[in-house]
């Protein structure tokens, strides 16, 4: 990688980009599309209540999830001697394979296989293209490598998913994935043209990437993310029928508000991975931090369109902004492992994804109304803090033992 030349270094980061371009628009558009795909696939229960149809959808988003979840750790195991970029593109054909069999499928029950499906290769992607981009950005940048790879999710939130949310809206959700299984085929010309080949680790091995599992800390920091950003997706999967029936806007203002949630993550993820490379002690904490105060201005003041749109932007930005520390701060916990890490973190993202969505739907169902997820949200987030700062502490305390000692 070091004989590339700055243009052709970009190129290759850009292209890794595009990857999230195209995992963020299949993970994400179905949050402002959610209300058609339940009227689409569940005309019964919408016959009978919006709501309740609205909150069983809310499984497809929770099938992706399952399927990062699963994903990641099996396929980081399976492909630890598999040169990345190899691994890569093989990633990006079942990405595209999965996607268009979602936007084919007849019924919902084969809808919720395919989101699982299209969701396998997920984590192991932002794994396998963030050590590539940090390979190409050179030592010491492992945050900011993973930020640029997250950062192409990130940016898809600005205009990709807003504009496939408008097209999926307008043509209709079928057509929306259909397009964005072309981005996945894109994407993989793009990685085939640019990266450079990168080899596997030479002590790279199924055993060594499993024995990172048996380290406590990853565990916790595991579970200090799936808690912790399971607040963000109470928030985000229901913003659509936030946008209508509690801030009173049209439909057409949803592309609009993700797009706001869009730039926030994008500035958090950028701040993130610089802060992260810094001091990743203070950026998680600070970050969950922020998390918290962001969702209660969600919570208090979406119902007018200027608190919508600003709780979205701050919630986004401060949740992203965790993205980039919790990754390296879990290859910093396997250090032999960095492909099972970075996939842990992304399946922890995900079981956040799920758990988020799924106490969402719930206390909608009950009847406490759509903003009732943005204070479950606020508890995921507080307990996410208190995991993070138990993790720290007990660095602090393996250190002064090996100090004793």
């Amino acid at each position: 990688m070091d004989q590339l030349t700055g243009r052709q270094r970009w190129a290759a980061l850009i292209a890794l980009s595009l990857g999230g371009v195209a995992i963020g628009l299949t993970e994400f558009v179905a949050m402002g599309l959610l209300p058609d795909m339940a009227r689409a696939l569940l005309p019964e229960a919408w016959a009978l209540s919006h709501e309740d149809a609205v909150a069983q959808a809310g499984w497809v988003i929770t099938a992706y999830a399952l399927g990062v979840v699963a994903g990641a750790p099996l396929i980081a195991a399976l492909s630890a001697r598999m040169p990345r970029k190899r691994l890569v593109l093989g990633l990006l054909v079942l990405f595209a394979v999965g996607t268009f069999a979602s936007s084919i499928a007849p019924t919902f029950e084969l809808v919720l296989v395919s989101r699982f499906v299209a969701a396998l290769p997920h984590g192991a992607y932002f794994g396998a293209a963030g050590l590539l981009a940090a390979g190409l950005m050179g030592p010491g940048n492992e945050a900011r490598g993973y930020s640029i790879v997250l950062g192409g999710l990130t940016l898809s939130n600005v205009a990709g998913v807003p504009l496939i949310t408008h097209l999926g809206q307008s043509a209709g959700w079928r057509v929306a994935y259909s397009v964005i299984a072309v981005v996945f085929v894109l994407t993989l010309l793009a990685v085939l043209a640019t990266v450079p080949d990168a080899p596997a680790k030479k002590d790279a091995s199924p055993a060594a990437e499993l024995r990172a599992l048996r380290r406590p800390q990853v565990w916790l920091v595991a579970v200090t993310a799936a808690v912790g950003f399971a607040g963000f997706f109470a928030v985000n999967t229901y913003i659509a029928p936030v946008t209508t029936e509690v801030t009173g806007l049209s439909e057409g203002a949803v592309p609009w508000v993700l797009a706001v949630f869009g730039l926030g993550m994008t500035a958090g993820n950028f701040l993130g991975g610089a802060f992260a490379d810094r001091n990743l002690r203070v950026a998680t904490l600070a970050g969950f931090a922020g998390v918290i105060v962001s969702t209660v201005f969600f919570a208090l003041f979406a119902a007018t369109p200027v608190g919508l749109f600003a709780g979205a932007f701050l919630t986004g930005a401060t949740c992203i902004f965790l993205g980039p520390a919790l990754q390296a701060r879990l290859i910093t916990v396997a250090p032999e492992a960095q492909l099972m890490g970075a996939a842990v973190n992304q399946s922890a993202m995900n079981l956040a994804n799920s758990l988020g969505a799924a106490l969402g739907g719930l206390v909608i169902a009950r009847g406490y109304g759509y903003l009732a997820p943005a204070w479950t949200g606020v508890a995921l987030a507080a307990g996410g803090l208190a995991l993070a700062g138990t993790s720290f502490a007990l660095d602090r305390r393996s250190e002064k033992s090996m100090t004793t000692v």
